[in-house]
C-alpha cells in the first residue's frame, strides 16, 4: 500500500497523481478519469505502466475551468471545442 503524500508536499510539487487532484480540487477520482480519456486533461506519463503526472498548477485551473462550464451548462463536447482546450 502506497503512502500519501502530504497536502503540504503535494501542494509544493510541479507533478501530481490522479488520486492527489481529487484531493487537491475534491472531484471525483471516476470524473478526473473520464477527462483525462477525453484529452482534457494534459499529463506525462515515462512509460507505458507507469503512473501518469500532471502538472499540478496547468491542470487544477483546467478543472476548476471545466467545473465553471459545466455550471454554465456546457456539455463535454462543448467544452473540449472551447479555445481553452485547444
Amino acid at each position: 500500500m502506497s503512502r500519501q503524500r502530504s497536502m503540504e508536499k503535494i501542494m509544493a510539487s510541479e507533478f501530481v497523481t490522479i488520486g492527489e487532484l481529487v484531493r487537491l480540487t475534491g472531484s471525483r477520482y471516476s470524473t478526473l478519469k473520464y477527462y483525462t480519456e477525453e484529452g482534457m486533461l494534459p499529463f506525462v506519463q515515462e512509460e507505458e505502466n507507469l503512473t501518469r503526472r500532471f502538472p499540478r498548477v496547468k491542470t487544477m485551473a483546467r478543472i476548476e475551468k471545466i467545473k465553471e462550464l459545466r455550471k454554465q451548462g456546457y456539455g463535454i463536447a462543448d467544452i473540449k471545442a472551447h479555445q481553452t482546450f485547444q
